[in-house]
């Protein structure tokens, strides 16, 4: 199965579609569900009875499931001592632990969401990965492949034979002795796995009758020379050694030290050293404590190599030493491949290392050390404020409020104030070419004017006021803030998103400012209205005043007294200014009032236009970078 397979088969790339009102990232990954069966229940058929459907029933959906991988005779619950592996039984085939299954998944998901963000041959291992877990898993966990691998000489083939009971692969001086690989299977259902490796039936053997039934499911594999100087050898055994489960490196006295075995194979394999076996063959030709001198030494430079060594009850390579002629130490390597081959979890193993190798490799594209990453609250809250500020809101609160209190003179205030200042407008108007009308108008620098309301007009109409330089900055400074501590990819796409959504930001403001503004008009106060009232009633009583005055001067009064209405006339003199004075601070407040509602509606359809252009998009990719992340941290075991 390749990696498009995998994944669903659809690699349609970043886009993001609607799921109940939610987006959602469609990178051609299918959710996958299992849905299984629960007859051999309902049935009440109990687990240890479990028959051969039900078993197919409780295995785990992997591709290529057949019937079972023990003979006949053995199809049965058989389960081993340690840890706690599965049970197998005929057509079961699952992972020992269930951990390396998650991890699986979580990678698989991994891959499909950074297709869009990381470039293919970044992935590209991780994608080999699972193809060949997706392989693997065709075949049965219950089987065991250990490779036999070594340098010319070593005495690999020797031990070969000796593990498997009869002389199966050719020994002798001529070197290189071993060509091609050869299998010898301790199981009658290894054909598809050997036709996996490569293995032709011509190459594969039976072990030497009577076989040891403790190896019942293991596949052995005799390798090429890894040093050797015949071409094509090396290249046979890097394959094999990329689809065996385990390996036994055999090493003898003369080059356990070779530059070659640990500098390209030991040192870069380190992180499988629970699958990998070390023996120091031929140790019969070692005097005295010599053998002992000699596996130190060995154990000295795996150390270096950074390959765990498993001692003390610790897991890590097995190192111990033998001589496949004379026999030493042979029962003690066959019993712990039996044990390995019981335990079935080699192959869950060696993918587990694959995925751990991979996870390593892919660390510096997911994971960043400078500490919590994403926006936070100030953040968000400075870019809108920069936006507001860059709409002018703050300017436009100021001249809502000016406006404020000049509609209220002009309501509130004496009629022969009004009367100049109607005067004073018009000519205003005419010298200065008013934009507006009755509006006044205020410069905003270059070019650029915010109209303010008059007496007639209560509207706050805004044409092309935001300053584009400031929104400019403003996007940049939350790009930066934005990807503090994200790793250089995620970093570049939060970037991208806050740049494109940055594109025609400010004429977006402009517009949102306008249409918030466009219809809006402000209450008239009823005050403002019983405030006019009594400036014509005195008006009224001012002129009732003069009048009476000059009927009385002319004697038209006959016996009136000139003093009551000169006191009418002055009354009404004193009483309209003082109207107008109170009443031009009792507005003060109401138009600080206005001024805020005027700014916060402004400063509201700036933010929500950012946050809908800007925010939001970087915000997903946040969202998206998070996801990525758990992905990575279940594919690299909770590390």
């Amino acid at each position: 199965m390749t990696a498009t397979e995998g994944n669903g088969g659809n690699e349609g790339g970043g886009g993001n579609r609607a799921v109940g009102g939610r987006h959602t990232w469609d990178d051609g990954l299918i959710a996958r569900r299992v849905h299984r069966r629960a007859a051999g229940r309902a049935a009440g058929r109990p687990a240890r009875a479990m028959d051969q459907g039900a078993a197919e029933e409780a295995a785990p959906d992997i591709p290529g499931a057949t019937a079972g991988f023990f003979p006949a005779e053995d199809s049965g619950q058989r389960s081993f001592g340690g840890p706690p592996y599965a049970v197998y039984q005929a057509g079961v085939r699952s992972f020992a632990t269930g951990t390396l299954r998650p991890r699986l998944e979580a990678l698989r998901q991994l891959v499909g969401l950074s297709r869009s963000r990381l470039e293919g041959r970044t992935l590209a291992g991780a994608a080999r990965v699972l193809d060949e877990a997706d392989a693997r898993g065709r075949h049965p966990y219950g089987h065991t492949v250990v490779a036999v691998a070594g340098a010319t000489g070593s005495g690999k083939s020797t031990l070969f034979n000796a593990l498997a009971g009869a002389p199966l692969s050719e020994t002798g001086i001529r070197r290189p002795t071993t060509a091609t690989p050869l299998a010898c299977a301790w199981t009658d259902h290894a054909d598809g796995l050997l036709d996996r490796l490569g293995i032709p039936a011509v190459d594969r053997r039976n072990p030497g009758y009577p076989y040891d039934p403790a190896l019942r499911g293991l596949v052995l594999l005799d390798l090429p020379d890894h040093d050797s100087a015949a071409p094509g050898h090396r290249e046979r055994v890097d394959r094999l050694l990329g689809l065996v489960d385990a390996v036994v490196w055999v090493v003898d006295p003369e080059k356990y030290a070779d530059a070659v075995l640990h500098e390209r194979y030991l040192r870069p394999l380190a992180g499988y050293a629970e699958v990998t076996f070390v023996v120091l063959n031929q140790v019969d030709r070692l005097p005295g404590e010599a053998a002992d001198q000699v596996l130190d030494d060995l154990r000295r430079l795996l150390d270096e190599d950074g390959l765990a060594l498993g001692e003390h009850g610790e897991p890590g390579a097995a190192v111990l030493a033998l001589s496949a002629l004379t026999g030493e130490g042979v029962r003690d390597l066959r019993e712990m491949l039996a044990r390995l081959t019981a335990e079935c979890g080699a192959a869950e193993r060696r993918l587990s290392a694959d995925v751990d190798g991979t996870m390593t490799r892919l660390r510096p594209q997911y994971v960043a050390d400078s500490g919590p990453v994403g926006l936070t609250e100030r953040a968000r809250a400075e870019f809108e404020d920069r936006l507001a500020e860059a709409a002018g809101a703050g300017a436009a609160g100021k001249a809502a409020e000016r406006a404020w209190l000049r509609d209220a003179e002009w309501a509130c205030g004496t009629p022969w104030g009004r009367l100049r200042g109607r005067k004073g407008r018009v000519s205003g108007g005419s010298r200065g070419g008013s934009r507006g009308g009755s509006q006044g108008s205020r410069a905003m620098g270059d070019g650029e004017w915010m109209e303010i309301p008059g007496a007639r007009a209560r509207t706050l109409a805004v044409e092309a006021v935001t300053a584009r330089p400031a929104v400019e900055e403003a996007v940049r400074t939350l790009g930066d803030e934005a990807t503090v501590g994200l790793p250089g990819p995620w970093a570049q796409a939060v970037r991208e998103a806050a740049g494109w959504g940055g594109r025609g930001l400010a004429e977006a403001v402009d517009e949102a400012v306008a249409a918030e503004t466009a219809h809006r008009r402000p209450v008239r106060p009823v005050w403002w209205s019983m405030v006019a009232a009594a400036q014509v009633t005195v008006l009224l009583a001012q002129v009732l005043g003069a009048l009476w005055l000059l009927g009385a001067m002319a004697g038209a009064f006959d016996g009136a007294e000139w003093w009551m209405p000169a006191l009418l006339v002055l009354g009404g003199a004193a009483v309209g200014p003082m109207l107008a004075w109170g009443s031009r601070a009792a507005a003060r407040g109401p138009a600080r009032r206005h001024a805020r509602s005027v700014e916060g509606r402004l400063r509201e359809a700036a933010a929500e236009c950012g946050r809908r252009r800007v925010l939001e998009p970087v915000e997903t990719e946040l969202a998206r970078y998070g996801e990525v992340r758990a992905q990575y941290v279940v594919a690299a075991g909770g590390a």
